[in-house]
């Protein structure tokens, strides 16, 4: 193990042990990721910790078992703070983010979808929802089982999540 910044242990998941259990123990997840990985083939890929890493055109994020999604444009929603360098940190931001997720889904295995999933999707997209984080300015990243990515990937990987700044 090694220190991360905040002085914490990174741990880490030898990857023939992660790619098992997302294949095992996940498979939900990961066939509903390798189904959109197939459909993604002519995004970028890249292996990002054990993950297969997508970078695709939609403007949201996304993590399935052993295949993260994330946007190509992660400051889309945020123009006013566009710059190069913000938006390649955000990129890398955001992967630890939905890396944090395969994390997740080795710990609820099947349950996965109903327990992470669904609530996550729900707060992202449900219009109550949507509305409350931009009347009281309330980050995405604030609740479960968002906040919980963020920590667990920053613990499995060493580098920065969003936190919750955006």
């Amino acid at each position: 193990m090694t220190q991360n910044a905040d002085n914490t242990q990174q741990k880490t998941i030898p990857r023939g042990l992660y790619t098992l259990l997302q294949t095992v123990w996940g498979l939900p997840q990961t066939l509903l990721g390798a189904l959109v990985f197939l459909a993604t083939l002519s995004c970028p890929h890249e292996p990002f910790r054990g993950a297969v890493l997508t970078r695709w055109r939609l403007k949201s994020s996304l993590s399935l078992g052993l295949f993260v999604f994330v946007t190509d444009d992660p400051l889309y929603h945020y123009r006013g703070r566009r710059t190069p360098e913000r938006e390649k940190a955000t990129a890398e931001e955001l992967a630890v983010h939905e890396y944090g997720h395969t994390i997740q889904s080795l710990f609820w295995g099947p349950l996965y979808l109903l327990a992470v999933g669904l609530p996550s999707l729900v707060w992202a997209w449900a219009p109550p929802f949507v509305r409350k984080r931009a009347k009281e300015h309330v980050s995405y990243f604030a609740v479960w089982p968002e906040s919980r990515a963020n920590e667990l990937g920053e613990r499995y990987t060493g580098l920065r999540s969003p936190g919750l700044r955006i």
